[in-house]
């Protein structure tokens, strides 16, 4: 079985749905508030008394329509751009998303519950009999690559703030992944001003000036092509409501992105594309695709004119790859190889089994047996259906250090060459420095071809045997490594409660995923008392100590001479609230910390308490 799909897009003749779902607006204003004038939101002017306003905060509205239609609320602060992206039609799509999907998708959350339960407690993980037929059956095939996805030999990842947005374009990669997930946080300003940043970028109307003057431009000549990464499944986005119950976070970012560029992106001979982050199994990818179907309906457009590219981020996704593509069918854009937060899976679902206890995350490289195996599976599974198979991050930052540079491209080379000769047809990288070094790899490999689909890689065996070999895993856990995860992930988090999901720490870009690793492991080793290379036990005191050390030492940092950043510094009185807000930002973090790594209870993830009680 062929699964046919359009080679290229062009808009469907039938009447977009949305004609027909016009809404009306109706502001309803706090207690003691104002009410912006409908569709627009407060003025800047009103920002500050929004904020005085103790619940809820900012501003208010909802939506309502004939015919028994949900309503839509929206309670955030006063945040640019809201009324631009926030409009009665768009709200009135998420409104269909959430009602038709939301349901289905609290099913599946708690299935993985039921299923991530059972494995800790000594369950089995193979691949699905049920599903044995779509993997024996050679006669299906995704769809041939969609315009502008032909060649993605070099990704490059990053938030959607504006300069980022505008550097990632320019930067000579093939793709831009423009993550609206783990490498960014889900504070209301960042959820709209990306929306914003990305509006403007597909009608090259986009522009940035620094602190400094400096100012950022997109390039006449081509430009990435963009994908963008909504949030996984588990999280929320509490500042939008439908009937009083809070929207699912990745339809948020989809319906938004989709509702507003998808025609235009057809127009300049694109589409709209997605990364579909920490899917656990294919059922989950199926619902994927029934919004991708609903929405392609919605606005009259042709199926198949959403692609979407799975990261493999999860131990049990890896058993049912074959199914996620076949799931997707004509949607279908490829798998990617999504490293950090699959190392953060295994942890995560076999965290109370001993023989599942991981050393320092620094040994835990892609050559170990267990990565080699699922990485190799992914090609073989991707080539043999004819989709992309992307690598995994890069996440050095060059510096100013020529040693250290040479160092860390060297590094870099050798990482990418092993996955070209392993058959990927491109990789990630975090930083527009890098771009370069990995396409002279995968030149070398690919030559002329945009892809090396055709190797097939029929001679990888991989059974689940290999994808559980995790005891042997070599390396140790050391006092260094355990201190690290401790200052990486209070670093991080105390740069996430600030808004910025995507942070240099100690030469490496981290986001969610790393710090993710970071504190399981360290609960992990708490809680089977693993023995470090000197001798010591990991205990929680153990770590209590570090976490009080390595607080103080950023504490310290924040203290000197022009620690913070230069924004708010214009007066000693800005310099000095600011330095208060980082001093306070410091404390929570340490606080999250010790909640999400060195609690009796395991939390899913770190970003889902930390967005319930931290961000406004």
């Amino acid at each position: 079985m062929t699964i046919a799909a359009p080679t290229t897009h062009r808009l469907a003749v039938a009447a977009p749905r949305r004609a027909a779902a016009a809404s009306a607006l109706h502001v309803v204003a706090p207690s003691g508030a104002s009410a912006p004038s409908a569709p627009s939101a407060p003025s800047p002017a009103s920002a500050h008394s929004a904020r005085e306003i103790p619940a809820p905060r900012g501003w208010r509205f909802h939506t309502a329509r004939a015919g028994g239609a949900p309503a839509v609320e929206v309670v955030g602060p006063a945040v640019p751009g809201a009324a631009e992206i926030l409009t009665p039609a768009a709200l009135a799509f998420l409104a269909e998303l959430h009602t038709r999907f939301a349901p289905r998708r609290a099913d599946l959350l708690a299935e993985r519950q039921r299923r991530r339960r059972g494995l800790a407690d000594g369950a089995g993980l193979d691949f699905r009999a049920e599903t044995a037929h779509i993997r024996r059956d050679p006669s299906w095939q995704v769809p041939p690559p969609a315009p502008g996805l032909e060649d993605r030999r070099v990704e490059i990842t990053g938030p959607t703030e504006r300069k980022m947005t505008i550097n990632a374009l320019n930067s000579g990669a093939k793709v831009w992944l423009a993550d609206l997930e783990d490498a960014n946080t889900p504070h209301f300003a960042n959820v709209v001003d990306g929306q914003v940043n990305l509006r403007d970028a597909i009608r090259r109307d986009i522009t940035f000036t620094g602190p400094t003057g400096k100012g950022y431009a997109l390039h006449d000549g081509e430009l990435a092509t963009i994908v963008v990464r909504p949030r996984g499944w588990h999280l929320t986005e509490k500042h939008l409501r439908v009937d009083g119950q809070v929207m699912v976070g990745g339809l948020v970012d989809f319906g938004l992105y989709f509702f507003h560029n998808a025609e235009e992106l057809l127009r300049r001979g694109a589409g709209p594309y997605f990364y579909l982050a920490k899917l656990e199994n294919h059922v989950e990818a199926r619902l994927w695709n029934d919004v991708f179907t609903f929405a392609e309906d919605y606005l009259g457009l042709e199926r198949g004119t959403i692609r979407a590219t799975v990261l493999i981020e999860t131990i049990t996704a890896a058993f049912e790859m074959e199914e996620i593509l076949y799931e997707l069918r004509e949607h279908s854009a490829g798998l990617n190889a999504g490293r950090w937060d699959y190392i953060f899976s295994v942890i995560k679902n076999f965290r109370t089994r001993p023989e599942f206890v991981l050393p320092d995350r620094a040994d835990v490289t892609m050559t170990v047996p267990f990565m080699r195996a699922y990485t190799e599976l992914l090609v073989r599974t991707c080539h043999r259906r004819g989709a992309h198979a992307i690598g995994g991050m890069s996440a050095f930052i060059p510096s100013k250090d020529p040693e250290r540079d040479a160092v860390v491209f060297a590094k870099v080379r050798e990482d990418k060459s092993r996955e070209a000769a392993a058959g990927f047809d491109g990789s990630w990288v975090a930083h527009p420095g890098m771009v370069g070094a990995v396409a002279e790899v995968f030149d070398a490999t690919l030559g002329f071809m945009p892809h090396q689909i055709g190797r097939t890689r029929d001679d990888v065996r991989v059974g689940a045997a290999e994808l559980l070999d995790i005891a042997a895993t070599p390396g140790a856990v050391t006092a260094e490594g355990l201190r690290t995860n401790v200052a990486v992930a209070l670093r991080y988090l105390e740069a996430w409660l600030e808004g910025r999901g995507a942070v240099g720490i100690f030469g490496l870009m981290e986001d969610a995923a790393t710090a993710e690793i970071s504190r399981s492991q360290v609960w992990q080793w708490i809680h089977h008392g693993t023995a470090l290379a000197d001798g010591r036990t990991v205990t929680r005191a153990l770590v209590e100590e570090m976490l009080r050390e390595e607080t103080a030492a950023l504490l310290g940092e924040a203290a000197e001479p022009g620690a913070a950043s230069t924004a708010g510094r214009a007066s000693a009185d800005g310099a000095a609230s600011q330095d208060a807000a980082r001093r306070g930002r410091i404390t929570q973090a340490a606080e999250l910390f010790a909640e999400v790594a060195l609690g009796e209870e395991y939390p899913t993830f770190l970003t889902v308490p930390a967005y319930a009680n931290r961000v406004d």
